[in-house]
């Protein structure tokens, strides 16, 4: 049997199918219509697909060059550049702001509007899997240990480490944000227990179980809305779960008046003085009287409670187990849908009945396995041909016309695609139609792959770049 590799965008709205025979994008528009937009011979054995939201910009990683991340304007059929690492490629992750390169034992940060490298978390614990998840804020958590489920979470939008949750007895095998990124899943790989973290202070939220057997998690994605936790395996069933809200404000609440009581506490200790001291009172400080009233909210039966494995919220029993599906839980046309991606190269439309749960009615079936048709031939600019010329530097970005830049104590080495020769008049005056692509033509490049029309994308659900990371 064929084995297609399905992938969702950011915001569920277009998914990429992969075949050994070739690449092909789709616009999901509603429930009874998915259109193709782009197809490609895969001569190259593409591995990895990325698209951001429902821009132009599309990333490739092939089974030829493995380190080779090869950046892509398929509107146009223009590629952008090729960045060069020094070990295989395993995951690559986006936002609007962020490019994340995960190699087995070590992290790479880019500006995705230049592709600049920001910063690289070298030296971690070998991630043969290239587990890692980023969130629309730029949160980033990956694993750090090999012996359990201990992570870390990085803001990758000032570039500062975060804590250390440790979220399981044993390896991680599926890690999540949510659309806001206050809360964060994840799944060991026993894939019977899942939890909810606050990304703010490292508590857990809530626990849900999934079953007694082991299983491989295999999609862990929560709803556009952040109030449901969708998880599929190898099984027959797939389990979305309800985040329990009112427990998420109350750690949430708690957070702020452990801020607040640490930085009156330190206000205190400086402004401290012996002879202060001897004549000094105990006063209540707003700190400390905020931060048990917010304890005493969670009494002890209500801490078991929250901590308690909640149950599923509602399912999908498959036809077939076994096999890889990849979900979405998205709104299709102003309504709660759920979406199945399967390896055997169908998507399946179910209803969600997000007010009362229960089983999801199965809506419609799209059989994405069909032969390629108007293929789109997109050339790619080569490689720097022969080991006597492989870039030497830990991270090379390449184009041909080659600026040396110092980034993060490594150097990026930048060639552009040849551009294509503009035979206007007004550019035989300015004698530039053969020139090399500049960086701000590159950087215009980029910036117009990226932008999205404003039709089809939402900024009241997913914000723009410009949105600011809270710690």
């Amino acid at each position: 049997m064929t084995t297609y590799q399905m992938n969702f965008n950011q915001d569920f709205t277009s998914l990429s199918v992969l075949s050994p025979t070739g690449l092909r994008l789709f616009s999901i528009s509603s429930q009874d219509k998915v259109e193709e937009i782009f197809a490609k011979d895969n001569t190259e054995q593409i591995r990895i697909v990325e698209r951001l939201f429902n821009s132009s910009l599309v990333v490739l990683v092939t089974a030829q060059k493995p380190n080779c991340l090869k950046m892509l304007h398929f509107k146009k059929k223009q590629d952008i550049c090729n960045c060069f690492y020094p070990s295989e490629i395993l995951c690559v992750r986006m936002n609007r702001q962020r490019l994340i390169v995960c190699l087995a034992e070590s992290i790479h940060i880019h500006d995705i509007r230049d592709m600049k490298i920001l910063h690289s978390i070298e030296n971690i614990a070998p991630n043969e899997q290239g587990l890692c998840a980023l969130s629309l804020n730029s949160h980033l958590a990956f694993p750090v240990c090999q012996t359990s489920g201990e992570l870390r979470i990085f803001n990758a939008s000032k570039l500062r480490t975060g804590m250390t949750i440790r979220a399981h007895d044993t390896f991680l095998s599926a890690l999540a944000f949510s659309p806001s990124g206050a809360l964060l899943a994840t799944a060991s790989e026993r894939g019977t227990v899942i939890r909810v973290f606050c990304v703010k202070n490292g508590q857990r939220v809530q626990e849900f179980r999934r079953g007694v057997s082991c299983v491989r998690i295999a999609s862990l994605v929560f709803s556009a809305s952040g109030d449901f936790l969708c998880a599929s395996s190898n099984t027959e069933t797939v389990h979305v779960f309800k985040i329990d809200t009112q427990a998420v404000e109350t750690v949430e609440l708690k957070a702020i008046a452990d801020v607040a009581a640490k930085s009156e506490n330190s206000a205190k200790e400086a402004a401290a003085s012996p002879a202060a001291e001897e004549s000094s009172r105990p006063v209540a400080t707003w700190g400390g009287m905020f931060s048990k009233a917010v304890s005493s909210l969670l009494l002890p039966t209500q801490v078991s409670e929250v901590l308690a494995q909640d149950r599923s919220f509602a399912t999908v029993q498959l036809a077939q187990g076994g096999l890889k599906h990849i979900c979405a839980l998205t709104r299709v046309q102003k309504e709660p849908r759920l979406l199945i991606a399967c390896e055997d190269g169908f998507l399946y439309v179910h209803e969600f009945p997000a007010d009362r749960g229960g089983s999801c009615k199965l809506l419609s079936v799209h059989d994405l396995r069909g032969a390629l048709e108007d293929v789109i031939e997109l050339e790619l600019s080569e490689s720097v041909q022969g080991s006597q010329t492989k870039p030497s530097n830990p991270l090379t970005v390449t184009q041909p016309s080659l600026t040396m830049l110092k980034s993060c104590a490594a150097s990026v080495l930048i060639e552009n695609p040849d551009p294509m020769q503009d035979n206007s008049y007004a550019s035989i005056l300015k004698g530039d139609q053969a020139d090399a692509m500049s960086d701000s033509d590159k950087f215009r490049k980029l910036c117009d792959a990226i932008d999205t029309p404003t039709k089809l994308y939402d900024e009241r659900q997913f914000p723009p770049v410009a949105i600011t990371a809270k710690d």
